[in-house]
């Protein structure tokens, strides 16, 4: 679209009901506020593997009675090939394999990134949603994906994989090498709070911290911490097939047109005394 900033694009997925009401409100004060929701049409991730991950939940449909309720931005699930090609460009920078990484999905909504990171040989796959509607919709994608690939004699193992239904600022990081991943689930304030989160763990327990980041709007922030190196930052184009359905989507919206790709950016926690770039 004249892409709804991820503020507008991303926080978590679509169903047919309202996850919550909408507070009233008078006039809308940011792009985001102009989104409706969608249920349709459904991705092809979805009719390919009967699994639940389309549409778009305004942020005004998510809100919980948490105090970061009013940080928190829309649903829409990230394309499939953005964040293959996303990890694609990782993998050849990760100072370790992939297989000793833990891949975590930090405002995981109705679960799609999880489940394409377990097609990967990561160590495990972890999922964060505030949200327990959107939680309940995650963990019954989670289900029915475990099941259909036990059942398929044929089908690559998957990594192992589970959701929490609590705050990513109440998250504890695992202390292997991870791999965090955010389709900006929340704005600059949460964003910022989630970074300091992050700098009080390895100050207990130095280790490995990746972060991939699609609709990198808080970038600037990232850019200019003294605890996080920059490893990437650009477009990333979708394949015609996801550009085909973010345009069906997105059609839905008056405001808003898809351009076929997103800003995404790749970050390493090197500490403060981090390396020349």
């Amino acid at each position: 679209m004249s892409k709804p900033t991820h503020s507008d694009r991303s926080t978590k997925r679509g169903t047919e009901k309202p996850i919550s009401s909408p507070k009233p409100s008078a006039q809308p004060k940011r792009p985001r506020d102009l989104l409706h929701p969608t249920t349709h049409p459904i991705h092809p991730f979805d009719q390919i593997h009967n699994t639940d991950t389309s549409g778009l939940v305004p942020a005004g449909h998510l809100l919980t009675g948490h105090p970061n309720d009013e940080h928190v931005t829309a649903y829409y699930a990230v394309a499939p090939s953005i964040l293959r090609t996303l990890i694609d460009r990782w993998r050849p920078t990760a100072p370790h394999p992939i297989s000793h990484y833990t891949f975590v999905d930090i405002g995981a909504g109705k679960g799609r990134a999880m489940l394409l990171a377990s097609e990967l040989p990561f160590h495990q796959i972890i999922g964060v949603e505030l949200n327990p509607a959107m939680a309940d919709i995650a963990q019954r994608n989670l289900d029915l994906w475990l099941v259909a690939h036990a059942a398929d004699t044929t089908a690559h193992p998957i990594a192992p994989i589970r959701l929490h239904q609590q705050d990513a600022l109440d998250f504890d990081l695992p202390r292997a090498p991870t791999l965090a991943f955010l389709f900006h689930p929340f704005e600059a304030p949460v964003f910022k709070a989630l970074l300091r989160r992050i700098e009080a763990h390895f100050a207990k327990r130095p280790g490995t911290f990746d972060l991939l980041y699609v609709n990198a709007e808080c970038a600037d922030i990232l850019d200019n911490h003294p605890a996080f190196t920059r490893l990437w930052h650009g477009k990333i184009e979708m394949t015609p097939e996801d550009h085909a359905a973010d345009l069906e989507a997105i059609a839905q919206q008056k405001e808003y047109g898809s351009t076929g790709d997103e800003e995404c950016a790749i970050y390493r926690y090197t500490g403060r005394s981090k390396p020349n770039r």
